[in-house]
């Protein structure tokens, strides 16, 4: 175990160029830039190494298109006698850079022991994390037994249809051909995240009738709608869900309790482009939408999540005349939890404790992440998310990941390996 753990240290070199280089790869979703590089990249330095490379196009699924294709790249290396799998899954794209950055966002800098851009924490110090853990133990381990897989995904950020989803609908995550599963999100580098709550995205929209600005009276204003709709929300909705707590582990705190997020609204003229100079017209609204957000529990069934949102809007109807509105689902993933006797959550709970010298805390993250299709498409529960990495950095400017942190962590994911196939 020593002389594996000293391989991680040694290794910190590397760990920290192979960061900044997946940085340096400006992956921004949307629109799904450069996925083909960074997965080329992957591929020819595991290749290199000796690790059999698949490239997948997850042509025809959400997202994907001839000036945006969705590229994934999974990498396999097999052991010198049969055994079991254990498969590594990072996504490998990034959300839009923001504004108040003081660091370049694709530079990869390293300051303090620290290395600063966009998906540096969220979640490319995860996976360069595990492809050097990897790395590490098949040199120090030639003689394993089963095999070591390590993909990079596309479209977490935005569902990961392109990614996870198609490659679990291609049976990469059947049950028969991988056995374990670890996605190095930032999760903390103490904690193994067990899953997540459940979510529904769903829109709302109130309609009305056109008429002139100067005399509203012959119209009927959809914005105003909204409002109702909103101010029900206030009044009932909101403080219904703020009495409601799970008993999972969820991080943070106010995230054990159901949640409702207004994500958008949208009434009456469109926006117009940047470059227009006049002015807007005189119209009634006719249509607003919202789009909402509901982060929902082990403990609720989706089929009542849905009929609480239209139970309100049918009081909201119930006041006002030729109230008139439609609800549209977007998307919808049930809550997902591995159990903590699971093979897996046992392995790497013993290996970050022989790490750290503490046992693990176990969490539930507030959002979704991947987990949702290897468990759901791909019926493999026994499934965690552990990685390096602060969780309230992702998303923020001046994003970054430890360097000490992702260490440790490769220590930890590489005496997992030890323990599952050595």
């Amino acid at each position: 175990m020593d002389r594996l753990l000293q391989e991680i240290e040694q290794r910190e070199g590397d760990l920290v160029a192979l960061t900044q280089a997946l940085i340096r790869i400006p992956t921004l979703n949307p629109p799904g830039r450069h996925y083909r590089d960074i997965c080329s990249f992957v591929g020819e330095r595991l290749g290199a190494r000796g690790w059999e490379v698949t490239m997948v196009r997850a042509e025809g699924a959400l997202g994907d298109s001839t000036a945006y294709p969705r590229w994934n790249v999974i990498c396999r290396l097999e052991g010198a006698e049969p055994g079991e799998c254990v498969h590594f899954n990072s996504h490998h794209d990034v959300v839009a850079v923001g504004e108040g950055w003081t660091r370049e966002p694709f530079g990869g800098e390293l300051d303090g022991g620290r290395i600063y851009g966009r998906g540096a924490c969220d979640m490319k110090g995860g996976l360069a994390t595990s492809i050097v853990a990897a790395e590490a133990f098949a040199a120090m381990r030639p003689d394993f037994r089963g095999a070591i897989e390590i993909s990079a995904t596309a479209d977490e950020e935005s569902g990961g249809y392109g990614g996870v989803a198609y490659l679990a609908e291609q049976g990469y995550f059947d049950p028969d051909r991988v056995q374990h599963v670890i996605i190095p999100e930032p999760l903390n580098k103490d904690r193994i995240c067990l899953g997540h709550r459940g979510v529904w995205w769903a829109e709302i929209e109130t309609k009305g009738r056109i008429a002139h600005g100067s005399m509203p009276f012959l119209g009927d204003c959809a914005v105003r709608h909204m409002g109702a709709v909103i101010d029900e929300m206030e009044r009932t909705l909101f403080p219904l869900l703020a009495g409601r707590r799970t008993a999972m582990p969820v991080v943070p705190e106010g995230a054990r309790q159901s949640t409702l997020n207004i994500n958008a609204i949208h009434g009456g003229e469109p926006v117009q482009a940047e470059d227009y100079t006049g002015l807007p017209s005189a119209c009634v609204p006719d249509r607003c939408v919202l789009t909402l957000d509901r982060r929902f529990l082990m403990e609720e069934d989706i089929a009542a999540v849905k009929r609480e949102v239209t139970e309100m809007m049918e009081r909201v109807r119930a006041e006002r005349p030729e109230f008139r509105y439609e609800i549209r689902d977007l998307f919808e993933v049930m809550p997902v939890m591995t159990p903590t006797d699971a093979p897996i959550v046992r392995v790497v709970g013993e290996a970050v404790e022989a790490v750290l010298g503490r046992a693990p805390e176990h969490v539930v993250s507030p959002g979704t992440y991947d987990q949702k299709h290897i468990d759901r498409i791909g019926r493999l529960k026994n499934c965690i998310a552990y990685g390096p990495g602060v969780l309230d950095l992702a998303h923020q400017p001046d994003e970054w990941i430890g360097v000490e942190d992702m260490v440790d962590s490769g220590k930890v994911m590489a005496l997992a390996l030890d323990r599952l196939l050595g």
